[in-house]
């Protein structure tokens, strides 16, 4: 697709911006365990995660960029709080290690479903880029449902609580994207939101119930985009504070 009307380029740029921040966000929040992951081998592995995530973002703030004629390093370090599109799940502070397994997991499945679709994007600079992100997506995920079942083995009430407190929030990732009317009509996306929401539930409940974790239908908040708190004010303070502290610089 070489040209966009306007209306198909602006909800386009919305759901880049999007996936991007979910990404950039979960990148920043699960860097946090770089030194003080459970054990050494874990340390390594969830910097490697986070470092993909981020690179994720990297990529995709840059797609939007050529997109709107903007600047990769103003979209994703010159923006306040209040402006970031990401899931009301990536609000929370990384807390516990019972906590970062939950929401990653539920963050892994949920983005596998949606980059699964996005691969079939009639744009191609997006379906070629998601086509990559999800070959170290599918580690992701395979890392993550080792550490889901092996936390429901040895902690099973302490990883079911935590699951039962990102549960909620989590439902927020398959929040449609505004004008996601233009995006379905133009094939940019090939699903709606909707249809992705319970593909990923109905993945999710044969698992949930082989392992007796507590799992309950839930419909798709309308602010899970826009709700912000005081956890994510933080963090935006510590990822934009080098871009800050000196103008022009470049990641």
């Amino acid at each position: 697709m070489s040209e966009l009307d306007a209306v198909p380029r602006q909800a386009l740029a919305e759901l880049l911006l999007t996936v991007a921040d979910d990404e950039f966000v979960i990148g920043f929040w699960d860097s946090e365990w770089t030194g003080i992951a459970p054990m050494l081998e874990e340390d390594v592995a969830m910097s490697s995660i986070s470092q993909d995530e981020i690179g994720h973002a990297r990529a995709l703030y840059e797609l939007l960029a050529g997109l709107t004629d903007t600047d990769a390093d103003a979209i994703a370090f010159g923006r306040p709080a209040a402006d970031f599109r990401h899931a009301a799940l990536l609000n929370h502070a990384r807390t516990d290690w019972a906590f970062t397994v939950a929401r990653r997991y539920l963050y892994e499945t949920a983005d596998a479903v949606r980059l699964a679709a996005l691969a079939r994007s009639s744009y191609a600079p997006l379906s070629e880029l998601v086509t990559k992100m999800r070959r170290e997506e599918s580690y992701h995920l395979l890392h993550m449902d080792a550490w889901l079942r092996r936390l429901a083995a040895a902690a099973h009430d302490r990883l079911a609580s935590a699951l039962e407190r990102a549960w909620p929030d989590a439902q927020a990732i398959f929040t449609p994207p505004a004008g996601e009317a233009a995006l379905l009509e133009a094939a940019i996306l090939p699903d709606p939101f909707a249809a992705l929401h319970e593909r990923w539930l109905g993945q999710l409940r044969p698992v949930f119930a082989e392992l007796d974790l507590p799992i309950v239908s839930a419909a798709v908040p309308s602010d899970g985009r826009t709700r912000r708190t005081d956890d994510f004010a933080w963090l935006h303070g510590e990822f934009t504070s080098v871009a800050g502290s000196e103008a022009g610089a470049t990641w």
